[in-house]
C-alpha cells in the first residue's frame, strides 16, 4: 500500500468501538430525533454555504460543526434526544450538513449563476434543474465507486479523517480531546490570522509524496515571478499541466479498469469485501473490485447522458442546434462531467482541495477551441462545474464513517449498511439545497452577489480566450504534467497534484505543506509508529479549526 501512514484507527482491545443503542444494526436517517437533526442542519448547512459563496467567493467544509452540534444535541438532558451521542448518528449528521453546504454553494448556485452573468436570466431555471441532476449522478457515481481501487477507503481523504478524529475525541474524551481541542485552537487562530494551517493539517495525513508535489506546485505559483520572473499561474500553464496529468490519470484508470485481476488490498478479504478467517485488518479490503467499478462508471457516464439530454430540452437547445451537432453536444459534455469529477475526486482524496474551478475552465477551452456556440457552452459549464465539489465531499464523510465503523464486527455489512444510510443523509442535505437555493437566488443575484468563478466562467464564454496561442500553451506544458503522473501511479497522483498547486495561489501554504512534511518524516524517525497517530491527531485538529473558521465567517459576510 502506497499510503504513507497507515490509518489511526487500529482496533483496541481496551475500548471498543462504541456502536448503535440497539447493537443490531447502523442508525437509520428515518429515526424521527435523527431525521430532524438532519433536516435542521441541512438548511442550515445549505445556508451557511450559499451564503459565504454569494458574499466572499469561499465555500466551507461544515462536516465538523455538523459533527460538534449533533454532540451537544446529544448531551441535552433529555431522553428523545440522548441517542445523537452515538457517533455513527452524528456522522450521520456531519454527513448530511455537508452535503447541503457543497451543493447548496459548489454545484447549485454556482452553476446556475454562469446563465445569468451571461445575460440568459430564462435558463437559470433550466440550469437548476439540470445542476441537480449532475449532482445526483454525481455523488450516486461515488458511493457506488468508494472502496475501490481507484478510490480505496484507505486513501487520505484529510478533511474526512478529521471528522471521524473530532467525533472520536468528543466521544472518548482524555488526551485525545486535548490534542485535539489544541490543533483546534491553532487552527481557528490561524484562520483569524490569515494563516493556511489547514495545508499543515492536511499535510500530516495524506500521501507524502502526493503532497511533496502540491507543495512544490503551491510554491511555484507563489514564488514564480521572483525566481523565473514569470507568473506561472498566468497564460493557461497550470491548466497546460493539468490536461496532462488529467489524460494520463484517465488513462491509467482505464487500464486498471480493464485488468481481469482479484482483489490486492492489504487485508485477505476477497473482492467483494468479505471478511476472510484470520485477516488482521478485513477493514483494509476492497469493497468493490473492478467489475462493479467499471459497471459504476458506465452507468454514471450513461446517467450524465440523460441528465445532458435534460438540460438541453429545458435549455432549448433541441431547436438552436442541429441534430449532429446536439449529439456531440450531449456526448462531450457527459464526457467531461465523468473525467472533472474523477480528477477532483482523484486531487480531494489526496490533499483535501479539489481544482474543480481549474477543471471546469479546462473542457470551457476546450468548447470554444472546437467551436461551441456561446449558449451551448454556457449551459455545458454550468452543467460540469455541478459535478465534482459533491463528489469529493461524499468521500470525505465516507471515509469518516469508515473511520468509524472500522471495530464494529460483523465489519462488511455494517459498513455497507453505513454507507447506505450515509448517501441518504446526503440526500436530505441535496433536497434542502435545492429548496434554499430556489428560493434565494433571485434575492441574491438583484444584489450583485454572484460567485465570481461564475463571472470568470460567463466572462470568458462571452469573450473568448483573448490571446493567441492557448493550444500550443496547453499542448507544451502537458508533456511535464504527463511524465510527472507517470512517475507517481495511481496511488500517488503526483501529476494531477503538481498541477492542483499551480492553480491555488493562497500566501503561505506553500511552507506549511513543506514544513509540516518535514515535521512529519523527522518526527517518525524520532518516535517510530506511534508517531502516525500522534500527528494525524494534530492534523485533523488544525483542519478543524480551519474549517470553523471557515464556516463563522457568515458572521461577516452578513
Amino acid at each position: 500500500m502506497s499510503q504513507s501512514s497507515p490509518p489511526t484507527t487500529a482496533p483496541s482491545p481496551e475500548r471498543p468501538e462504541r456502536t448503535s443503542a440497539s447493537g443490531a444494526g447502523h442508525p437509520r436517517v428515518r429515526e424521527p430525533v435523527v431525521f430532524v437533526v438532519l433536516v435542521v442542519l441541512s438548511v442550515v448547512g445549505a445556508v451557511i454555504g450559499a451564503d459565504l459563496v454569494a458574499k466572499l467567493g469561499i465555500s466551507a467544509n461544515t462536516s465538523v460543526v455538523g459533527a460538534l452540534i449533533a454532540m451537544l444535541i446529544g448531551r441535552i438532558p433529555l431522553a428523545g434526544l440522548r441517542s445523537m451521542r452515538d457517533v455513527h448518528r452524528q456522522n450521520l449528521a456531519q454527513s448530511a450538513i455537508s452535503a447541503a453546504t457543497f451543493a447548496s454553494a459548489n454545484a447549485l448556485l454556482t452553476s446556475i449563476a454562469v446563465p445569468y452573468v451571461f445575460g440568459r436570466k430564462d435558463l437559470v431555471w433550466p440550469m437548476l434543474i439540470g445542476s441537480f441532476a449532475g449532482l445526483l449522478i454525481d455523488t450516486w457515481v461515488l458511493y457506488r465507486s468508494f472502496g475501490s481501487r481507484l478510490l480505496p477507503a484507505d486513501g487520505a481523504w484529510p478533511p474526512g479523517a478529521a471528522a471521524a478524529e473530532t467525533i472520536k475525541a468528543g466521544d472518548r474524551g482524555g488526551k485525545r480531546a486535548l490534542v485535539l481541542g489544541a490543533g483546534t485552537l491553532v487552527g481557528l487562530g490561524g484562520t483569524l490570522l490569515s494563516l493556511p494551517f489547514s495545508a499543515a493539517g492536511v499535510a500530516f495525513l495524506g500521501n507524502v509524496w502526493a503532497l511533496l508535489m502540491f507543495g512544490i506546485g503551491l510554491g511555484l505559483r507563489e514564488f514564480g515571478p521572483d525566481l523565473f520572473h514569470t507568473d506561472l499561474g498566468a497564460g493557461y500553464v497550470p491548466h497546460g499541466v493539468m490536461v496532462g496529468a488529467g489524460v494520463v490519470a484517465l488513462g491509467q484508470a482505464v487500464v486498471m479498469l480493464v485488468r481481469r485481476r482479484g482483489n490486492t488490498s492489504t487485508g485477505d478479504s476477497t473482492a467483494t469485501g468479505q471478511e476472510a478467517p484470520g485477516a488482521a485488518d478485513p477493514t483494509t479490503a476492497y469493497t468493490v473490485d473492478e467489475r462493479a467499478l467499471r459497471r459504476s462508471l458506465v452507468r454514471g457516464y450513461t446517467l450524465f447522458v440523460a441528465g445532458a439530454v435534460l438540460l438541453a430540452v429545458l435549455g432549448g437547445l433541441v431547436g438552436d442546434m442541429s441534430p449532429a451537432a446536439l449529439v456531440g453536444w450531449v456526448l462531450f459534455a457527459a464526457f467531461a462531467a465523468l473525467v472533472h469529477e474523477l480528477i477532483v475526486g482523484l486531487a480531494a482524496m489526496q490533499s483535501g482541495w479539489f481544482p474543480s474551478f481549474a477543471v471546469t475552465l479546462i473542457f470551457l477551452i476546450l468548447g470554444l477551441l472546437i467551436g461551441i456556440p456561446s449558449v451551448p457552452l454556457a449551459l455545458l459549464v454550468g452543467y460540469v462545474s455541478a459535478t465534482g465539489p459533491a463528489f469529493a465531499d461524499m468521500g470525505y464523510d465516507l471515509k469518516a464513517g469508515w473511520l468509524l465503523r472500522r471495530e464494529h464486527r460483523p465489519w462488511d455489512p455494517y459498513e455497507r449498511e453505513g454507507r447506505r444510510e450515509q448517501f441518504r443523509a446526503a440526500l436530505i442535505g441535496f433536497a434542502a439545497a435545492l429548496a434554499v437555493v430556489a428560493v434565494l437566488w433571485q434575492s441574491y443575484f438583484r444584489q450583485g452577489l454572484v460567485p465570481p468563478v461564475a463571472k470568470v466562467y460567463a466572462d470568458t464564454v462571452r469573450n473568448g480566450l483573448g490571446e493567441p496561442g492557448v493550444l500550443r500553451t496547453l499542448l507544451l506544458w502537458a508533456i511535464p504534467g504527463a511524465l510527472v503522473q507517470l512517475l507517481g501511479g495511481v496511488r500517488r497522483q503526483m501529476g494531477v497534484m503538481l498541477a492542483t498547486g499551480l492553480l491555488i495561489l493562497t500566501p503561505h501554504a506553500c511552507w506549511m505543506v513543506l514544513a509540516a512534511l518535514a515535521v512529519r518524516v523527522g518526527y517518525r524517525k524520532w518516535r517510530g509508529p506511534r508517531a502516525d497517530e500522534e500527528l494525524n491527531l494534530v492534523g485533523a485538529g488544525l483542519i478543524a479549526g480551519s474549517s470553523l473558521g471557515d464556516s463563522a465567517q457568515i458572521v461577516k459576510a452578513g
